[in-house]
């Protein structure tokens, strides 16, 4: 049974307000994410398909990884995508102090120039929400969530899910991670066809 959903309910960006989880419903225009890179051979993958299509997306890189592999995050950079910060560790913000939290941040933007921030596992304290943004951040979560992370998960029930709960200005996350490949990349390109026959197009932020 999945602990996540695969569409944010109504009611939480009305609780949970000072976070972006989607823009305008009134253009058909979709924000296309990527969690948890870069990492070799997915992000170059995924760059691949989204030249193919046209599309830009917005990826929310690890600190660490993006030191480990700053070729890859250069491309990013090069083929006209948007990047934010998603800490140096993949640190939950539920079991970790404010102030190590900040700190973990800051030490990812170093490496990464965005104004933009996503807190991995979806996590965050209003704490740290407001610390965030007194330090210029915008703090963007999402609606639809593609599950490509959870190997119990098929492919196809990954697509039918996004299929479904796509929406006008939904905020859409992928995974650019070994854990995620194999799903990714086989509903991927899948899924831009889809938008591409209802002609909605990706924009970023």
């Amino acid at each position: 049974m999945r602990w996540y959903p695969d569409r944010i309910p109504h009611w939480i960006p009305k609780v949970f307000k000072g976070l972006t989880w989607h823009k305008s419903r009134a253009r058909k225009e979709i924000y296309l994410t990527f969690d948890d890179g870069p990492t070799p051979i997915v992000t170059d993958k995924v760059l691949e398909i989204l030249r193919d299509y046209g599309v830009k997306a917005t990826f929310f890189c690890i600190g660490d990884c993006v030191k480990r592999h700053p070729d890859i995050y250069q491309r990013l950079l090069d083929q006209g995508h948007r990047v934010g910060n998603h800490t140096f560790n993949h640190l939950n913000a539920w079991k970790t102090s404010w102030q190590e939290y900040l700190d973990n941040t800051g030490q990812a933007a170093q490496l990464i120039s965005s104004n933009l921030f996503r807190p991995p596992y979806g996590k965050i304290t209003s704490s740290v929400v407001k610390k965030l943004k007194s330090k210029g951040y915008k703090v963007v979560m999402w609606d639809v969530l593609s599950g490509d992370f959870d190997t119990s998960r098929s492919a196809s029930s990954c697509l039918e899910n996004l299929k479904k709960n796509t929406r006008n200005g939904s905020i859409v996350v992928f995974h650019d991670s070994e854990k995620a490949q194999e799903r990714l990349l086989e509903i991927l390109p899948e899924y831009l066809e889809f938008l591409k026959i209802k002609e909605i197009t990706c924009t970023t932020f």
